[in-house]
């Protein structure tokens, strides 16, 4: 008979060094709450009552109250950092293939060897030169 059997909800219990690491994280402003929220999986209500009980920048009688806006506002442009440097990186990738190539092309039909090759001995430096 399942008719008196409740769901038990699963209650997670965290360690006061969690919570400290938390509430650190919070005010050396690396992360927004909306930020550690998602990381962590975490309530904002259980972070902002940990920032209130373990926060030493807490007065009595004081607010934390933290703008929406500006952490969207900063993930947002964070994610566009992260375009422009994965563009940058790609074109840096692309000259590369193309000089590589160039190098190919130059050792195959020039017979030029650009690339350093380990067996050639080493130049005797600025030697006078024997004139013939």
């Amino acid at each position: 008979m399942k008719a008196n059997i409740k769901l038990l909800k699963k209650q997670r219990i965290y360690s006061d060094e969690f919570k400290l690491q938390i509430v650190k994280d919070f005010e050396s402003g690396e992360f927004s709450v909306t930020q550690l929220e998602k990381l962590h999986n975490i309530s904002n209500v259980s972070i902002y009552k940990w920032i209130h009980k373990f926060s030493t920048f807490n007065e009595k009688g004081s607010r934390i109250v933290e703008m929406k806006n500006s952490s969207t506002q900063k993930m947002k442009e964070q994610q566009a950092r992260i375009k422009e440097l994965e563009a940058i990186v790609g074109r840096k990738q692309i000259k590369i293939d193309y000089l590589e190539k160039m190098i190919d092309i130059a050792k195959d039909d020039l017979n030029i060897d650009i690339k350093k090759n380990f067996s050639t001995p080493q130049s005797t430096g600025s030697g006078h030169i024997k004139k013939k």
